[in-house]
């Protein structure tokens, strides 16, 4: 569903494990979120990959794109992102040419070029075997001439996947993708809900840069940003804490799962770490209804954005689900009004 005034709002999810939980618990609750963000209009619901982080369930990631599509029926459904140069292009045109014949007209193919986990993580996932950042843009048109229509002679073949043109996204939170994407005419979205730093000069050479493909005429721009509404400040606020915890243990390098709110986070990060948690987490909307929505605008007046991607690490799954109902009601309103 696409607002009035043209704002399209989505989710992106890590299948987030909470503190004393299983992965198993959860898909289940990614499956009720995606479930519950379908009536409320989000436009495409995304799982991205990682790996060997305890907090993370979204590591096969094509796997978990189609438990979502299985369980819904109207809203887009893909990744946000595959790493590509953790696999071989044709494995991935095949992975998404599967879910494609299985969900006609409802998979997005999201790519990015980090390898979703640390350098020994990396080696574990093969990645020294041909693959890597610096032929990301060669790997992006390999998969690109596996799923449109097959070249006359072509020896391989995705099968499924050739010719089924599954939309393709590249991610970035530098402008090296902000670059690849402009040159092939491919919509771009920016990591700003965890490194907001380079998002404008991103954001400048995607627009200024752009040139019309087949898939794409006009640059369209996705913008990440952390939600968290509630019905009081004081709750969104409470609820933020599970994120702020969860960068402050990346920080100190200790990896855990989603630990619950705490009523002071003053009480366990120094200075030096806080002013380090506020810069990642500075593209968040974290409020009651007023508050959020203005903080919403003021994102929305800062990028120009066409999408704003949304993701949530909140421990509560009642409190998840609100939070994303009331960013629903926000940006219907701003839809509609123009904003």
């Amino acid at each position: 569903m696409k607002p009035h005034a043209g704002l399209f709002y989505s989710v992106l999810d890590l299948s987030p494990i909470l503190e004393g939980e299983t992965a198993a618990q959860s898909f289940k609750h990614s499956l009720n979120l995606a479930q519950h963000v379908e009536k409320w209009g989000y436009h495409r619901y995304w799982v991205a990959e990682h790996h060997n982080i305890p907090g993370v369930a979204s590591a096969a990631t094509s796997v978990v794109i189609g438990h979502i599509a299985g369980g819904t029926s109207t809203i887009r459904v893909g990744s946000g992102g595959i790493m590509l140069p953790n696999h071989a292009p044709l494995v991935i045109a095949e992975q998404f040419g599967t879910l494609e014949s299985l969900y006609p007209g409802r998979i997005d193919l999201g790519l990015g070029r980090a390898p979703g986990g640390d350098q020994t993580t990396a080696r574990a996932l093969r990645r020294g075997l041909g693959s890597s950042g610096d032929t990301f843009p060669a790997d992006v048109g390999e998969l690109q001439s596996y799923l449109s229509k097959a070249e006359p002679g072509q020896r391989v073949k995705a099968v499924p996947g050739q010719g089924l043109d599954v939309p393709i996204y590249l991610l970035g939170s530098s402008t090296f993708s902000a670059s690849l994407a402009a040159e092939l005419g491919l919509p771009f979205a920016f990591a700003s809900h965890f490194a907001p730093e380079m998002l404008h000069q991103a954001l400048e050479i995607y627009r200024s840069h752009f040139r019309p493909s087949l898939q794409l005429e006009k640059p369209h721009v996705m913008v990440g940003v952390n939600v968290f509404a509630a019905d009081t400040d004081e709750e969104a606020e409470r609820q933020f804490t599970s994120l702020q915890q969860v960068f402050l243990n990346l920080i100190r390098g200790w990896p855990k799962q989603l630990p619950p709110p705490v009523d002071d986070i003053h009480k366990i990060w120094s200075p030096v770490e806080a002013a380090h948690v506020d810069r990642m987490t500075r593209c968040s909307a974290v409020g009651g209804p007023e508050s959020f929505k203005g903080q919403i605008e003021s994102l929305l007046e800062e990028t120009q954005a066409d999408e704003l991607i949304a993701t949530a690490h909140i421990h509560d799954q009642a409190a998840r689900l609100r939070s994303f109902e009331i960013a629903a009601e926000v940006f219907r309103e701003i839809g509609a009004t123009g904003s």
